[in-house]
């Protein structure tokens, strides 16, 4: 009796490594985490006098979670944030807005930055940090 093909070691080897790659891709696959989409944007002047009011506008959204609130920080000197004001509760796939009037009271630098927040329902009293802008830095002269 004579053999006409060889299904030895090498033959399975060849098989086992194959299947082996092909199960590590996709366990690689199934475990790298899926980003949320969205972003914030902050809109203010580069400057404004003493006394005379001017306008921070901000526009946010994110779709990992049900509901969104935008709100405005803002801080002078190197202080801690505070906030200034938040937007209406909005459900996600819609803009949340925020928009502060502000009188420029001394001369200095004034920064602001905005601030997206998650809520799972309209009355949330947990929100979550979604998203932070860059930072919108006013002179008052």
């Amino acid at each position: 009796m004579t053999r006409t093909k060889k299904t030895g070691l090498k033959a399975r080897g060849g098989r086992v490594a194959v299947i082996g790659a092909l199960a590590l891709t996709s366990v690689t696959v199934a475990a790298v985490p899926a980003f949320a989409k969205g972003g914030v944007d902050i809109a203010a002047p580069h400057t404004a006098r003493v006394g005379k009011t001017f306008t921070v506008t901000a526009h946010g959204n994110d779709d990992a979670a049900g509901y969104l609130r935008t709100c405005l920080e803002g801080r002078s000197g190197g202080q801690a944030w505070r906030q200034v004001t938040c937007g209406a509760v909005v459900p996600t796939g819609t803009d949340a807005e925020a928009t502060a009037h502000i009188k420029a009271a001394h001369s200095g630098v004034l920064q602001y930055r905005a601030v997206v927040y998650g809520l799972t329902g309209p009355n949330d009293r947990h929100p979550v940090r979604e998203r932070t802008s860059d930072l919108a830095t006013v002179g008052v002269r």
